[in-house]
């Protein structure tokens, strides 16, 4: 805040650039005691940040993000994208993960078509209501084929699901690297090496295989519970399909 006052900013400059909160005493730095990691968009020019704290002090949430900005829309951006679109266009597909960590070790060992939700959000359409590309519908268009990665946990599940069902929406072409349990991409990468990260790439099942799978594995041999849940959880990705003949396929 003092740094930008110096500069010549105004309060409210500062505050609709979501770098400052107002309080009762005044304005404070949203990102103080925070390691920041720079959002880029497309170009690579600076537009918001996500902050992880130092120290945990109970109070404060772990990761902070710049909010909805003038120049900063979060369902426009994908953190990393800037770095990864010229390989995602070479690899001709792309791997998408949570953490901001998860993206560096994973460019760090040469998996440079990697880009991360981080301190953005996956939007539902290819374009807005203000005509505005969204971040799947910009990565749709380096390459159709998209490689989830999230965390072994049931969270992580959950994420997986969500962000496959909007990207078979928009016709994409998604596939699900499963990782152990309880582990991210930065932990398989740092403990495991770079093979276990490859390998977890390389054996990626299409998300409807990867969701029957873990039902399967689940319920055993209850046909019906088996049924109740492939009608719940595996039918509404199928019906999301945009080919009917990839339908036909899945409902075989």
């Amino acid at each position: 805040y003092n740094f930008l006052k110096g500069k010549g900013f105004t309060d409210i400059e500062i505050e609709k650039a979501g770098l400052a909160k107002k309080s009762e005493k005044g304005f404070y730095d949203r990102f103080r005691n925070r390691i920041m990691f720079p959002i880029g968009d497309s170009s690579g020019r600076i537009i918001a940040f996500s902050g992880r704290i130092f120290k945990d002090d109970g109070k404060s949430a772990k990761y902070l993000n710049s909010p909805d900005t003038p120049i900063f829309n979060k369902s426009a951006v994908l953190y990393g994208l800037d770095k990864a679109k010229d390989l995602i266009r070479k690899n001709n597909f792309s791997i998408l993960v949570e953490g901001q960590m998860d993206l560096i070790l994973s460019h760090q060992v040469m998996y440079r078509n990697t880009i991360a939700t981080s301190g953005t959000a996956l939007s539902d359409s290819e374009v807005s209501r203000d005509n505005v590309i969204s971040n799947l519908g910009l990565v749709r268009r380096l390459s159709n084929n998209l490689v989830l990665a999230f965390d072994g946990d049931k969270a992580g599940i959950s994420a997986t699901s969500r962000a496959g069902k909007i990207a078979l929406s928009l016709g994409m072409d998604v596939k699900v690297a499963q990782l152990p349990d309880g582990m991210d991409p930065a932990d398989l990468i740092s403990k495991e090496g770079t093979l276990a990260w490859k390998e977890a790439i390389k054996n990626s099942k299409h998300i409807i295989e990867f969701l029957l799978d873990k039902i399967l594995k689940n319920f055993g041999n209850d046909s019906r519970k088996i049924g109740r849940e492939v009608q719940e959880k595996v039918l509404p990705y199928v019906d999301a399909l945009g080919k009917s003949t990839e339908k036909a396929h899945f409902l075989r």
